[in-house]
């Protein structure tokens, strides 16, 4: 089984101004990611990796840089899924939220900062602005196939407000029969048509990632009038980047060769070094 990993950096009308940033971002955080599979790691390590790294770029809107709430405050929003595994360690729960997430988190060695150190100059001159999402998928040599999707959410959000990408078959969605899927895009549009779960349910019927993701996106279009974006690899180690959104940044190993692209309809290539 030949190993792929594909991330994004959000979906949404990226300036100029942080275009080269963005396609660096992706680019470095996939070949990070995909040295995990190249040495045999699991496609849940690749994903962490990547989105880990996407993380801790100050360019996208996850973990440093996150989007504020009306009040000037941080949420963070984070999923890693496993072939219908969602992963909270040493609990049988599915989700936490608020004040018991961070408590768990802490519970299991997760080192804690102070929120205000998460927040940029940059974020918060552009608070009145639109911000986007990161994501991952992979799938390994041994077949199994993982998503991991994290956001800060939307700039100016009510206090309490949960978007697309910690819920299951909305922001990601990973089945070893299917494949895996990550979201990104206007996160009220994504919940509505549960857009991860809508993607793989169209593989199912025979499309093909690219068809899949396309029909599914146009279908948010039309009924609820979002755009979006979404990443995919089919268990066969097809993948696809996909968005009807302005830009996305997104890049993608397979083989030893990383494509990426930002604009529409592009589609570019290097070489990486064996």
């Amino acid at each position: 089984m030949s190993a792929v990993l594909v991330v994004h950096g959000g979906a949404w009308a990226i300036p100029d101004e942080l275009a080269k940033a963005s396609v660096d971002g992706v680019k470095t955080a996939a070949r990070e990611g995909f040295s995990v599979l190249k040495r045999g790691g699991s496609a849940v390590d690749a994903v962490e990796v990547a989105v880990r790294s996407l993380e801790d770029n100050t360019v996208f809107d996850a973990g440093t840089d996150d989007g504020l709430s009306v009040n000037g405050d941080i949420q963070i929003y984070l999923m890693f899924q496993l072939c219908l595994t969602y992963f909270l360690p040493q609990t049988s729960h599915v989700m936490l939220t608020s004040q018991g997430a961070n408590l768990f988190a802490e519970s299991i060695g997760i080192s804690t900062v102070p929120t205000e150190t998460l927040v940029t100059e940059y974020e918060r001159r552009e608070w009145e602005k639109a911000h986007d999402t990161v994501g991952a998928v992979a799938l390994d040599s041994a077949g199994n196939v993982a998503c991991a999707t994290s956001t800060g959410g939307i700039r100016n959000k009510m206090v309490g407000r949960v978007g697309d990408s910690p819920v299951i078959g909305c922001g990601g969605y990973a089945d070893n029969l299917n494949g895996a899927v990550s979201c990104t895009g206007h996160g009220e549009s994504i919940l509505k048509v549960t857009l991860a779960r809508l993607i793989l349910s169209k593989i199912e019927q025979g499309k093909s990632v690219t068809e899949a993701s396309q029909m599914s996106l146009q279908h948010m279009g039309d009924r609820v009038k979002g755009a979006g974006g979404a990443i995919v690899v089919s268990p066969s180690g097809h993948w696809a980047a996909t968005f009807t959104t302005e830009r996305m940044a997104w890049a993608a190993v397979e083989q030893d060769v990383l494509w990426y692209g930002l604009d529409p309809h592009e589609r570019l290539k290097e070489q990486l070094p064996q």
